[in-house]
């Protein structure tokens, strides 16, 4: 009954992205914050993974996590998860989770978190690395939060990134009109061209 359930708000949610991209974008574009420069972090399989490699090309939304968060992370986690749910049919949509923890967030350790909430390997990568590079990305790329080792502080914004690594829209993971905010503008730069 669940996957029938799955199943069809997928074919719901696929339809309403056809109808959304047909009908073009209402109101003022998405603006640019900012460009996302290559990068080479470790995924959770243990492998060193590019950004050119695995993000060129594709609408992307980051967020930045650690797997021992009591707080907020298993709840935006989720909300990843059900991101990956409304994008399934679409082979150019990646979601990204960087650790804010990478002395204990281990590939291994990302691998169990990725798989306890269904991340599918390829379409939901999560990456960890030095301390400095992901401090970096996290204040002046991504124009959040320091990274500082522990996860005590960290920003629960999702970001979202178009086909040419330009963020676009910073959108409040708790809320949910926020979520259908960032999935219609997700569909909106799907239908852009290059």
């Amino acid at each position: 009954m669940a996957s029938c359930l799955s199943t069809a708000r997928s074919a719901a949610f696929a339809l309403a992205l056809v109808s959304w991209s047909a009908c073009g974008r209402k109101g003022e574009p998405l603006r640019i914050y900012n460009t996302v420069p290559e990068f080479t972090l470790t995924g959770e399989s243990g492998a060193d993974v590019r950004s050119a490699d695995a993000l060129a090309g594709k609408v992307w939304v980051a967020n930045f996590i650690y797997t021992t968060c009591p707080g907020p992370c298993p709840r935006t986690t989720r909300q990843m998860a059900l991101l990956q749910t409304k994008f399934e049919q679409r082979a150019d949509v990646r979601l990204v989770s960087f650790t804010v923890d990478p002395e204990n967030d281990t590939p291994s350790t990302l691998a169990a978190y990725a798989q306890r909430y269904g991340a599918k390997p390829g379409r939901w990568m999560f990456f960890t690395g030095s301390k400095q590079l992901l401090d970096k990305l996290s204040r002046e790329v991504f124009l959040l939060h320091s990274v500082d080792g522990k996860g005590s502080d960290h920003s629960t914004r999702f970001v979202l990134v178009d086909r040419k690594g330009q963020i676009r829209k910073y959108y409040d993971s708790v809320e949910a009109s926020s979520m259908d905010e960032l999935a219609s503008d997700a569909a909106t730069l799907l239908a852009e061209t290059s």
